[in-house]
């Protein structure tokens, strides 16, 4: 008997550290995260943004993190509703293992950009900037908002378009399991 209960217990600790890390993404989809589309892991390009006082930046900044990189424009109307969730998401996860890159891309002008951020109260999430839209477009984004999930090694992995909840228990729980080790 105790041979037995040391096997199943043997057994249920190896298979739960062959979860780890481990991203169930039907339980994404049906969470309410329906939009999310998982992409074969692609390399996501090093294409420099800024910031407002001119400092340069890539994706390559972030490499050994996991990354919800998501694109936006102060006249996009889903880009405001979802802003709010993408920075409470920042404020509870976001640290060495996490983190989330808003960049809005294309003409914001920075009296626009500041009006946006302090209208829908972002506290937790840097200004990035994209005007001439050259990473927008070096990754394939259309229209706004784009969310992309990148792994800890720069790989695109899945790709939200439109708008979504990401304070949502099921976004939380699909950035632990994408940041587990």
């Amino acid at each position: 008997m105790l041979r037995w209960l040391v096997l199943y217990t043997a057994l249920g600790i190896g298979a739960n550290a062959a979860l780890a890390g481990e991203i169930d993404w039907q339980a994404a989809h049906d969470g309410g995260l329906a939009k999310l589309a998982r992409t074969e892991p692609t390399p996501v390009p090093e294409t420099p943004f800024t910031d407002p006082e001119g400092g340069t930046h890539s994706l390559a900044d972030y490499r050994g993190k996991v990354v919800l990189l998501n694109f936006w424009a102060t006249w996009c109307a889903p880009c405001r509703e979802e802003m709010p969730s993408l920075d409470a998401l920042q404020a509870e996860l976001g640290g060495d293992d996490f983190q989330v890159v808003a960049i809005a891309a294309g003409h914001n002008p920075p009296a626009a950009i500041q009006k946006f951020l302090t209208e829908a109260e972002i506290a937790n999430l840097p200004v990035r900037l994209d005007p001439r839209q050259g990473l927008a477009r070096e990754m394939g984004v259309m229209g706004m908002p784009v969310t992309v999930l990148i792994d800890r090694d720069g790989n695109e992995i899945a790709r939200l378009i439109g708008g979504a909840d990401w304070a949502s228990e099921a976004s939380k729980t699909l950035i632990r399991q994408a940041t587990a080790p």
